[in-house]
Protein backbone atom coordinates (compact mmCIF):
# COMPACT_ATOMS: atom_id res chain seq x y z
CA UNK A 1 0.00 0.00 0.00
CA UNK A 2 1.21 3.49 -0.88
CA UNK A 3 0.60 5.74 2.11
CA UNK A 4 -0.55 9.34 1.90
CA UNK A 5 1.25 11.96 3.98
CA UNK A 6 -1.66 14.38 4.48
CA UNK A 7 -1.15 18.08 3.68
CA UNK A 8 0.16 20.05 6.64
CA UNK A 9 -1.51 23.04 8.28
CA UNK A 10 -0.05 26.52 8.20
CA UNK A 11 -0.12 29.19 10.91
CA UNK A 12 -3.60 30.70 11.01
CA UNK A 13 -5.32 27.40 10.15
CA UNK A 14 -8.02 25.75 12.25
CA UNK A 15 -7.12 22.46 13.93
CA UNK A 16 -9.47 20.03 15.64
CA UNK A 17 -9.00 19.30 19.34
CA UNK A 18 -10.57 15.94 20.20
CA UNK A 19 -10.60 13.38 23.00
CA UNK A 20 -10.95 10.05 21.19
CA UNK A 21 -9.60 8.21 24.25
CA UNK A 22 -10.80 10.08 27.38
CA UNK A 23 -12.39 13.44 28.11
CA UNK A 24 -9.85 14.34 30.79
CA UNK A 25 -9.90 18.07 29.96
CA UNK A 26 -13.22 18.07 31.81
CA UNK A 27 -11.49 16.84 34.95
CA UNK A 28 -8.19 18.70 34.58
CA UNK A 29 -8.81 21.96 32.70
CA UNK A 30 -5.52 23.65 33.66
CA UNK A 31 -3.11 21.74 31.37
CA UNK A 32 -5.74 21.68 28.64
CA UNK A 33 -6.27 25.44 28.66
CA UNK A 34 -2.51 26.00 28.73
CA UNK A 35 -2.08 23.70 25.76
CA UNK A 36 -4.79 25.53 23.81
CA UNK A 37 -3.14 28.85 24.62
CA UNK A 38 0.22 27.67 23.31
CA UNK A 39 -1.33 26.33 20.14
CA UNK A 40 -2.64 29.85 19.55
CA UNK A 41 0.27 32.00 20.70
CA UNK A 42 3.34 29.86 19.98
CA UNK A 43 2.14 27.93 16.92
CA UNK A 44 -0.34 30.40 15.45
CA UNK A 45 -3.10 27.82 15.08
CA UNK A 46 -6.81 28.14 15.84
CA UNK A 47 -7.93 25.23 18.05
CA UNK A 48 -11.52 24.03 17.62
CA UNK A 49 -13.03 21.79 20.30
CA UNK A 50 -15.74 19.21 19.68
CA UNK A 51 -18.66 18.07 21.88
CA UNK A 52 -16.89 15.18 23.60
CA UNK A 53 -13.54 16.93 24.07
CA UNK A 54 -14.24 17.77 27.73
CA UNK A 55 -16.95 15.19 28.37
CA UNK A 56 -16.07 12.57 30.93
CA UNK A 57 -17.62 9.21 30.18
CA UNK A 58 -18.44 9.96 26.56
CA UNK A 59 -19.53 6.95 24.55
CA UNK A 60 -17.44 5.43 21.76
CA UNK A 61 -20.06 6.62 19.28
CA UNK A 62 -19.79 10.20 20.54
CA UNK A 63 -16.02 10.17 20.19
CA UNK A 64 -16.26 8.65 16.71
CA UNK A 65 -18.76 11.37 15.77
CA UNK A 66 -16.24 14.04 16.80
CA UNK A 67 -13.59 12.43 14.62
CA UNK A 68 -16.00 12.27 11.68
CA UNK A 69 -16.88 15.94 12.08
CA UNK A 70 -13.23 16.95 12.33
CA UNK A 71 -12.11 14.99 9.28
CA UNK A 72 -15.13 16.01 7.19
CA UNK A 73 -14.74 19.76 7.82
CA UNK A 74 -12.60 21.21 4.99
CA UNK A 75 -11.57 24.16 7.18
CA UNK A 76 -9.87 21.80 9.67
CA UNK A 77 -6.27 21.14 8.63
CA UNK A 78 -5.08 18.77 11.40
CA UNK A 79 -6.53 16.72 14.25
CA UNK A 80 -4.84 16.73 17.67
CA UNK A 81 -5.74 14.52 20.63
CA UNK A 82 -5.96 16.01 24.11
CA UNK A 83 -4.52 12.96 25.86
CA UNK A 84 -4.65 9.16 25.95
CA UNK A 85 -6.86 6.82 27.94
CA UNK A 86 -7.61 3.12 27.97
CA UNK A 87 -10.65 2.29 25.81
CA UNK A 88 -10.06 3.89 22.42
CA UNK A 89 -10.16 0.40 20.95
CA UNK A 90 -13.95 0.54 21.42
CA UNK A 91 -14.14 3.59 19.13
CA UNK A 92 -12.61 1.85 16.13
CA UNK A 93 -15.71 -0.16 15.09
CA UNK A 94 -17.72 3.06 14.84
CA UNK A 95 -15.36 4.86 12.45
CA UNK A 96 -16.56 5.67 8.93
CA UNK A 97 -13.70 4.41 6.81
CA UNK A 98 -14.90 5.99 3.58
CA UNK A 99 -15.38 9.42 5.18
CA UNK A 100 -11.96 9.53 6.80
CA UNK A 101 -10.12 8.11 3.78
CA UNK A 102 -11.76 10.77 1.60
CA UNK A 103 -10.50 13.54 3.90
CA UNK A 104 -6.93 12.68 4.97
CA UNK A 105 -5.47 14.95 7.67
CA UNK A 106 -2.50 14.77 10.01
CA UNK A 107 -3.46 13.22 13.33
CA UNK A 108 -1.32 13.73 16.46
CA UNK A 109 -1.54 11.76 19.69
CA UNK A 110 0.25 9.12 21.75
CA UNK A 111 -0.43 6.37 24.30
CA UNK A 112 -3.99 5.03 23.77
CA UNK A 113 -4.07 6.93 20.47
CA UNK A 114 -1.94 4.07 19.16
CA UNK A 115 -5.31 2.53 18.28
CA UNK A 116 -6.35 5.30 15.92
CA UNK A 117 -2.86 5.77 14.50
CA UNK A 118 -2.70 2.07 13.63
CA UNK A 119 -6.18 2.25 12.13
CA UNK A 120 -5.23 5.25 9.99
CA UNK A 121 -2.03 3.63 8.78
CA UNK A 122 -3.95 0.54 7.71
CA UNK A 123 -6.16 2.86 5.63
CA UNK A 124 -3.19 4.42 3.89
CA UNK A 125 -2.56 7.56 5.98
CA UNK A 126 0.60 8.61 7.77
CA UNK A 127 -0.03 9.72 11.38
CA UNK A 128 2.16 11.20 14.10
CA UNK A 129 2.91 9.61 17.45
CA UNK A 130 3.13 12.36 20.04
CA UNK A 131 2.03 15.92 20.66
CA UNK A 132 -0.97 15.68 23.00
CA UNK A 133 -2.57 18.97 24.07
CA UNK A 134 -2.59 18.32 27.83
CA UNK A 135 0.87 16.78 28.04
CA UNK A 136 3.32 18.19 25.51
CA UNK A 137 1.57 21.49 24.67
CA UNK A 138 0.37 21.88 28.29
CA UNK A 139 3.74 21.25 29.96
CA UNK A 140 4.17 23.38 33.12
CA UNK A 141 6.37 26.47 32.89
CA UNK A 142 7.22 26.18 29.21
CA UNK A 143 7.31 23.63 26.43
CA UNK A 144 10.53 21.66 26.31
CA UNK A 145 12.59 23.11 23.41
CA UNK A 146 13.23 19.67 21.88
CA UNK A 147 9.53 18.83 22.00
CA UNK A 148 8.50 22.20 20.58
CA UNK A 149 11.03 21.98 17.75
CA UNK A 150 9.98 18.47 16.78
CA UNK A 151 6.28 19.36 16.99
CA UNK A 152 6.75 22.48 14.89
CA UNK A 153 8.57 20.51 12.22
CA UNK A 154 6.00 17.70 12.21
CA UNK A 155 3.10 20.14 12.03
CA UNK A 156 4.38 22.58 9.43
CA UNK A 157 7.45 21.34 7.56
CA UNK A 158 7.45 18.38 5.16
CA UNK A 159 10.74 16.56 4.80
CA UNK A 160 13.53 15.06 6.86
CA UNK A 161 14.18 15.86 10.51
CA UNK A 162 17.24 14.62 12.39
CA UNK A 163 16.44 13.49 15.93
CA UNK A 164 18.85 14.56 18.65
CA UNK A 165 19.79 12.86 21.89
CA UNK A 166 18.71 14.65 25.04
CA UNK A 167 21.17 15.23 27.85
CA UNK A 168 18.46 15.37 30.52
CA UNK A 169 14.97 13.95 30.86
CA UNK A 170 12.13 13.66 33.35
CA UNK A 171 9.21 11.41 34.11
CA UNK A 172 7.70 12.98 37.24
CA UNK A 173 4.33 14.61 36.68
CA UNK A 174 2.97 17.75 38.30
CA UNK A 175 -0.42 17.69 40.05
CA UNK A 176 -2.77 18.95 37.34
CA UNK A 177 -5.29 20.31 39.83
CA UNK A 178 -2.76 22.72 41.41
CA UNK A 179 -2.34 26.10 39.65
CA UNK A 180 1.03 26.68 41.35
CA UNK A 181 2.41 23.53 39.71
CA UNK A 182 2.24 25.27 36.33
CA UNK A 183 4.47 28.17 37.31
CA UNK A 184 7.75 26.25 37.03
CA UNK A 185 9.13 23.72 34.57
CA UNK A 186 9.51 20.04 35.56
CA UNK A 187 12.82 19.02 37.09
CA UNK A 188 14.94 17.00 34.67
CA UNK A 189 17.77 14.62 35.49
CA UNK A 190 20.92 13.86 33.47
CA UNK A 191 20.53 11.20 30.80
CA UNK A 192 23.10 9.21 28.93
CA UNK A 193 21.70 9.48 25.43
CA UNK A 194 20.83 6.62 23.11
CA UNK A 195 22.06 3.08 23.64
CA UNK A 196 22.83 1.20 20.43
CA UNK A 197 22.66 -2.57 20.07
CA UNK A 198 24.28 -4.09 16.96
CA UNK A 199 24.66 -0.78 15.05
CA UNK A 200 26.22 -2.39 12.03
CA UNK A 201 23.79 -1.39 9.29
CA UNK A 202 21.79 1.56 7.97
CA UNK A 203 18.06 1.04 7.53
CA UNK A 204 15.61 3.36 5.79
CA UNK A 205 12.07 2.07 5.90
CA UNK A 206 8.43 2.64 6.83
CA UNK A 207 7.72 2.98 10.54
CA UNK A 208 5.16 1.10 12.63
CA UNK A 209 4.47 0.95 16.34
CA UNK A 210 3.30 2.94 19.34
CA UNK A 211 2.61 2.14 22.95
CA UNK A 212 3.51 -1.49 23.63
CA UNK A 213 0.58 -2.20 25.95
CA UNK A 214 -1.92 -0.89 23.38
CA UNK A 215 -0.31 -2.91 20.60
CA UNK A 216 -0.73 -5.99 22.77
CA UNK A 217 -4.42 -5.17 23.30
CA UNK A 218 -4.94 -4.87 19.55
CA UNK A 219 -3.36 -8.28 19.12
CA UNK A 220 -5.60 -9.77 21.82
CA UNK A 221 -8.70 -8.25 20.22
CA UNK A 222 -7.64 -9.41 16.76
CA UNK A 223 -7.85 -5.90 15.34
CA UNK A 224 -5.62 -3.89 13.00
CA UNK A 225 -2.63 -6.28 13.23
CA UNK A 226 -1.78 -7.54 9.78
CA UNK A 227 -0.13 -10.74 8.57
CA UNK A 228 3.58 -10.91 9.50
CA UNK A 229 4.81 -10.30 5.96
CA UNK A 230 3.13 -6.87 6.03
CA UNK A 231 5.94 -5.70 8.36
CA UNK A 232 8.87 -6.97 6.32
CA UNK A 233 11.81 -4.57 6.53
CA UNK A 234 9.95 -1.92 8.55
CA UNK A 235 11.22 0.05 11.54
CA UNK A 236 9.39 -0.90 14.74
CA UNK A 237 9.13 1.66 17.54
CA UNK A 238 7.52 1.20 20.94
CA UNK A 239 7.46 2.55 24.48
CA UNK A 240 5.69 1.80 27.76
CA UNK A 241 3.26 3.92 29.73
CA UNK A 242 2.85 5.36 33.21
CA UNK A 243 1.38 2.02 34.26
CA UNK A 244 5.00 0.85 34.20
CA UNK A 245 4.63 -2.76 33.04
CA UNK A 246 7.17 -5.07 34.59
CA UNK A 247 10.11 -6.41 32.65
CA UNK A 248 8.39 -9.79 32.70
CA UNK A 249 5.28 -8.37 31.06
CA UNK A 250 7.33 -6.53 28.44
CA UNK A 251 9.17 -9.75 27.64
CA UNK A 252 5.93 -11.72 27.38
CA UNK A 253 4.34 -9.22 25.01
CA UNK A 254 7.41 -9.31 22.77
CA UNK A 255 7.64 -13.09 23.05
CA UNK A 256 4.05 -13.38 21.85
CA UNK A 257 4.86 -11.04 18.96
CA UNK A 258 7.73 -13.38 18.17
CA UNK A 259 5.49 -16.43 18.30
CA UNK A 260 3.13 -14.63 15.93
CA UNK A 261 6.04 -14.16 13.53
CA UNK A 262 6.21 -10.38 13.89
CA UNK A 263 9.53 -9.62 15.58
CA UNK A 264 11.47 -11.42 12.88
CA UNK A 265 10.18 -9.05 10.21
CA UNK A 266 11.55 -5.70 11.40
CA UNK A 267 14.85 -4.35 10.13
CA UNK A 268 15.43 -2.00 13.08
CA UNK A 269 13.79 -1.10 16.38
CA UNK A 270 13.53 2.13 18.39
CA UNK A 271 12.67 1.75 22.08
CA UNK A 272 11.47 4.74 24.09
CA UNK A 273 12.73 5.65 27.54
CA UNK A 274 10.88 3.70 30.19
CA UNK A 275 8.74 5.84 32.46
CA UNK A 276 9.49 4.91 36.08
CA UNK A 277 7.32 7.31 38.14
CA UNK A 278 3.63 7.98 38.55
CA UNK A 279 1.40 9.32 41.31
CA UNK A 280 0.28 5.79 42.19
CA UNK A 281 3.79 4.34 41.97
CA UNK A 282 6.45 6.76 43.18
CA UNK A 283 8.88 4.33 44.80
CA UNK A 284 10.17 2.45 41.74
CA UNK A 285 13.94 2.56 41.39
CA UNK A 286 14.45 4.22 38.02
CA UNK A 287 17.81 2.65 37.19
CA UNK A 288 16.63 -0.85 38.04
CA UNK A 289 13.31 -0.51 36.20
CA UNK A 290 14.86 0.79 32.99
CA UNK A 291 17.73 -1.71 33.03
CA UNK A 292 15.40 -4.65 33.59
CA UNK A 293 13.06 -3.51 30.82
CA UNK A 294 16.01 -3.13 28.45
CA UNK A 295 17.19 -6.66 29.27
CA UNK A 296 13.68 -7.98 28.64
CA UNK A 297 13.70 -6.47 25.16
CA UNK A 298 17.13 -7.90 24.42
CA UNK A 299 16.07 -11.32 25.67
CA UNK A 300 13.04 -11.43 23.37
CA UNK A 301 14.94 -10.30 20.31
CA UNK A 302 17.79 -12.71 21.06
CA UNK A 303 15.26 -15.52 20.81
CA UNK A 304 13.32 -14.41 17.75
CA UNK A 305 15.40 -11.87 15.79
CA UNK A 306 18.98 -11.96 17.10
CA UNK A 307 20.49 -9.84 14.31
CA UNK A 308 18.14 -6.87 14.72
CA UNK A 309 19.58 -3.39 15.30
CA UNK A 310 17.96 -1.77 18.36
CA UNK A 311 18.25 1.77 19.74
CA UNK A 312 17.19 2.29 23.36
CA UNK A 313 16.21 5.44 25.25
CA UNK A 314 14.84 7.39 22.31
CA UNK A 315 12.60 10.21 23.59
CA UNK A 316 9.45 9.06 21.86
CA UNK A 317 7.02 8.18 24.62
CA UNK A 318 5.69 9.10 28.05
CA UNK A 319 8.86 10.82 29.26
CA UNK A 320 9.94 14.44 28.82
CA UNK A 321 11.06 15.65 26.28
CA UNK A 322 9.11 13.89 23.56
CA UNK A 323 9.94 13.83 19.87
CA UNK A 324 7.32 13.10 17.24
CA UNK A 325 7.55 9.81 15.36
CA UNK A 326 5.68 9.30 12.07
CA UNK A 327 3.51 6.19 11.94
CA UNK A 328 3.58 4.82 8.42
CA UNK A 329 6.20 7.41 7.48
CA UNK A 330 9.89 6.97 6.78
CA UNK A 331 12.61 6.53 9.40
CA UNK A 332 16.31 6.13 8.67
CA UNK A 333 18.31 4.41 11.42
CA UNK A 334 22.01 4.67 10.61
CA UNK A 335 24.03 2.48 12.96
CA UNK A 336 27.54 3.35 11.80
CA UNK A 337 26.76 7.10 11.98
CA UNK A 338 24.62 6.75 15.13
CA UNK A 339 21.86 8.91 13.63
CA UNK A 340 18.07 8.66 13.44
CA UNK A 341 16.25 10.70 10.80
CA UNK A 342 12.48 10.83 10.41
CA UNK A 343 10.47 12.21 7.52
CA UNK A 344 7.58 14.46 8.50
Amino acid sequence: MSLINPPKPQPGDRVAIVSPAAGLPGLFPLPHELGLQRLKTEFGLVPVEYPATRKLGSTPRERAADLHAAFADPSIKAVIATIGGDDQITVLPHLDEDLIKANPKPFFGHSDNTNLLTWLTNRGMVGFYGGSVMVQFGRPGAMHPATADSLRAALFTPGQYRLTESTAYGDKDSPWEDPEAFETEPVLEPSGGWIWHQPHTAVKATSWGGNLEILSWLMMAGREINAPEHYDGKVLFFETSEEMPSATEVYRILRNMGERGLLQRFAAVLVGRAKAWFFTNQDTDRATHTAEQREAVLQAFAQYAPDTMIVFDVDLGHTDPQVIIPVGGTIEVNGPDRTITVTY
